[in-house]
C-alpha cells in the first residue's frame, strides 16, 4: 500500500469520527450555549444545524419550553395573626441562557429553589399585611400580581423571566374556617333576613291595596247595580201603569184571580172570611159588583 493511500485512509477515518463531533442540532424546545475550553463562546443559537471544533468546543442544550415550581403549601400569618395554608405554583422560562448557565449552572432545581426562597418571602410578606376575608376574596388576585413582579424583577438576575403566578389553594385552620364560616353564615342570615322584612312590607302594601279597590270596584258595582234595579223597577212600573190604565177592570180581575190561586192552591182546606168580602166580589158578580 503506498503512503497516499495510507494517509488518504487515515484522513477518511478521522473524517467518520470526528464528523459527528462535529454537528449539533439545535431544535425548536431548545436554547444552546457554545463554550470553548471553559468559556462561552456563542449563545444565540437559532433552531437548526450546526458546526463545532471537537475536543475544544462543547454545547450545553437546555429546555427553552415553560417550566413549572410547584412548592408545597407553606403556612403564613395574616394580620390578625390567623395561620392559613397556602399553595402555589411558578411558572418560568428561560430568558437569557448565558446568565442561566452563569447564575445556576444550567441547572434547573437550582433555579426552582432560588425563585421558591424569594416566593416564599414576599408571599409572607403579603399575607401578613391582609385579613382572612381579603385572601380569600378577590384580593389575592392583586397579592399574586405584585408577587409576580418582584419574582420578575429577581428572575433577571437568573436569565428567568416569571410567566405566571398562581395561588392553588388557601386552606384555614379548622377553628378559623368554623368562625368564618358562622359569620358568614350570620351576615347571610341577616341579609336573608332583610329581604324577608322588606317582602312582608311590600306584600302587606300590595295586599291593602287590592282590598281597597275591591271594596271600591264592590261599592261602585253594588251602586251601580242600585241604579239599574231602580231604573228597571221605574220603568216596569211605568209599563205596568200604561198597561193596567188601559182597562182597570180586567187589572182588577187579574189580581183577584191570582189572589184566588195562591189562597185555594195552599195546604189548608180551611178559609175564614166574611161572604159579603171585596175578596169574593167576582164569585157574586163576574163583572166584579161595577155597573
Amino acid at each position: 500500500m503506498s503512503a497516499l493511500k495510507v494517509i488518504a485512509l487515515v484522513v477518511l477515518i478521522f473524517v467518520a469520527v470526528a464528523a459527528p463531533m462535529s454537528l449539533f442540532t439545535v431544535h425548536q424546545t431548545e436554547v444552546a450555549l457554545l463554550r470553548q475550553l471553559g468559556e462561552i463562546k456563542r449563545a444565540d443559537y437559532e433552531p437548526g444545524l450546526y458546526f463545532k471544533w471537537p475536543v475544544v468546543q462543547n454545547v450545553l442544550k437546555f429546555d427553552a419550553r415553560i417550566q413549572s415550581l410547584d412548592s408545597e403549601p407553606e403556612l403564613f400569618l395574616t394580620s390578625e395573626k390567623k395561620n392559613v395554608s397556602v399553595d402555589s405554583f411558578v411558572k418560568w422560562r428561560i430568558n437569557d441562557v448565558t446568565t442561566y448557565y452563569k447564575t445556576t449552572g444550567g441547572i434547573k432545581n437550582t433555579a426552582d429553589l432560588r425563585l421558591g426562597e424569594v416566593l416564599r418571602k414576599n408571599l409572607k410578606d403579603e399575607f401578613g399585611k391582609a385579613t382572612i376575608r381579603d385572601v380569600i376574596s378577590d384580593d389575592r388576585i392583586r397579592i399574586m400580581e405584585i408577587v409576580k413582579d418582584v419574582l420578575n424583577d429577581y428572575g433577571e438576575s437568573l436569565g428567568i423571566h416569571v410567566v405566571d403566578v398562581r395561588i392553588k389553594r388557601i386552606d384555614l385552620p379548622t377553628t378559623v374556617s368554623t368562625s368564618v364560616f358562622r359569620r358568614m353564615q350570620a351576615e347571610r342570615q341577616e341579609v336573608a333576613k332583610q329581604y324577608r322584612s322588606r317582602g312582608e312590607k311590600e306584600a302587606k302594601t300590595i295586599r291593602a291595596r287590592a282590598d281597597r279597590e275591591r271594596e271600591v270596584l264592590y261599592a261602585e258595582a253594588r251602586r251601580d247595580g242600585e241604579r239599574t234595579r231602580g231604573e228597571g223597577d221605574a220603568l216596569a212600573a211605568e209599563i205596568y201603569a200604561q198597561a193596567y190604565s188601559q182597562d182597570p177592570e180586567f187589572y182588577a180581575l187579574y189580581r183577584s184571580l191570582s189572589a184566588y190561586k195562591t189562597s185555594f192552591g195552599g195546604n189548608s182546606d180551611v178559609l175564614l172570611m166574611k161572604p159579603d168580602s171585596e175578596f169574593f166580589r167576582y164569585f157574586k158578580d163576574p163583572k166584579g159588583g161595577t155597573p
